[in-house]
């Protein structure tokens, strides 16, 4: 938040900059959700980064809207920078594992796995139950000393789940 309020950026200058720089998805990671789909698993994506910037994609990955979560942006009328939406649980350092609470409460999971690249994605492991940390974009020894499991290539969770 910190960065945006220094940047200030205006509505025209986030749409700018989602033109030129699409969100990345990491090799294997579309066939892994749509294995997980296909078997009635739902699947989440729950991020610190912004819900404008990533929206775009979800479409190929099958995520409805109302599974993504993420930061929102605000402008003001005149499109000016606003700042945050902290009413999204994700605002807050705590956020990711609000949401999976939430989500466990809501539609009793038994089991859920988080899986990402960053210390922000292996904290929330309780509530989750497992924290599989991904070294295919870059490798944080923290995320690999504190994750359950970690992976290089999300081939090695699909073939492990045995069902793709």
């Amino acid at each position: 938040e910190d960065r945006m309020n220094l940047l200030k950026p205006s509505i025209e200058d986030m749409k700018q900059f989602n033109k030129e720089r699409s969100p990345k998805i990491s090799p294997g990671a579309v066939d892994l959700i749509h294995c997980l789909q296909k078997n009635n698993v739902p699947v989440y994506l729950i991020s610190g980064g912004f819900r404008s910037y990533i929206l775009p994609k979800i479409k190929e990955l099958n995520i409805t809207p109302e599974n993504l979560f993420a930061n929102k942006l605000m402008f003001y009328f005149d499109g000016s920078y606003a700042g945050i939406d902290h009413r999204e649980p994700t605002s807050d350092n705590s956020g990711k594992a609000t949401i999976i609470e939430d989500l466990k409460s809501k539609f009793n999971y038994r089991t859920v796995v988080m899986i990402g690249d960053g210390v922000r994605d292996i904290e929330p492991c309780p509530p989750a139950d497992i924290c599989i940390g991904y070294g295919g974009n870059i490798v944080r020894p923290v995320v690999k000393s504190k994750a359950d499991w970690y992976v290089m290539d999300f081939k090695e969770i699909a073939d492990s789940y045995g069902k793709c």
